[in-house]
């Protein structure tokens, strides 16, 4: 794969915002967005002595740039979906090509050196390290990187502003609210310019209006950012906004809109 860019400061210039309710129109195909192709994906686990077909073929193509909700009930393998997009889990069959490099024949090694570089996760837990501050907790995939303490520090501070933090920096998690503390989460996971973000449930856990303006945002960095998103999600009203709208069932993927 060709090198990656060095990633450029945050956008803070405000775009306008899609009302709440209404649906996203259909971001262009931004550089900055990943175009990640599935095919015929299954996985299946061992359980008791019995094989659990959690995954049952699963074809996805998702444009650069595009914004995608996939909804349905508990236990249809969402979840199981997400973590074979961001290479946290290995199908048990099938192929996922992240703008034509097959992810599914990487070794473990250059696997965790592609899902740092090029894919962010924003979960319902925030997994804040609690000892550190707002900007601590940003910089950290940066400096884990090795990259310049100062430049980490200057784009943590950018991304925090972006995400209307600018007052919060020195604030550990335990001094934020529930939607702080999320929207720390999405700064962090900004923070190495990922061109696919996949968020699971990332407003389960917060009251309507804060999770609305969750909402809000990705939607705003969506535009800004050309980034391609995938949001696993029971919130109606985040699905209904999305470009589309997936529907699982059984392991497999229906098309809504």
């Amino acid at each position: 794969m060709s090198a990656l860019t060095p990633p450029q400061p945050v956008a803070t210039v405000p775009v306008p915002m899609a009302k709440p309710g209404a649906a996203a129109t259909q971001p262009g195909a931004a550089p900055g967005g990943a175009r990640v192709l599935v095919r015929e994906l299954w996985k299946v686990f061992q359980h008791g002595g019995r094989s659990i077909e959690v995954l049952r073929g699963i074809n996805l193509d998702l444009q650069p740039g595009a914004l995608v909700s996939v909804v349905g009930a508990s236990g249809v393998g969402k979840s199981t979906l997400l973590h074979l997009l961001g290479t946290l889990d290995v199908p048990t069959s099938g192929k996922i090509l992240f703008d034509g490099a097959n992810v599914t024949d990487m070794s473990p090694a250059q696997l965790a050196s592609f899902r740092n570089r090029e894919i962010g996760f924003v979960f319902q837990f925030h997994h804040l390290l609690p000892e550190f501050t707002a900007l601590e907790n940003t910089m950290m995939p940066g400096l884990i990187a090795r990259r310049p303490r100062k430049e980490c520090r200057d784009r943590a501070e950018a991304i925090l502003a972006r995400v209307g933090l600018q007052d919060r920096l020195r604030h550990r998690p335990g001094e934020l609210s529930g939607g702080e503390q999320q929207r720390v989460a999405l700064a962090r996971s900004l923070f190495l310019s990922p061109r696919l973000l996949l968020g699971d449930e990332p407003t389960g856990n917060l009251d309507s209006k804060t999770g609305r303006g969750i909402h809000d945002l990705f939607f705003e960095l969506n535009r800004e950012l050309g980034m391609t998103l995938l949001l696993v999600t029971h919130n109606d009203e985040l699905a209904a906004r999305a470009f589309r709208k997936l529907r699982m069932v059984d392991g497999r993927i229906q098309e809504e809109g």
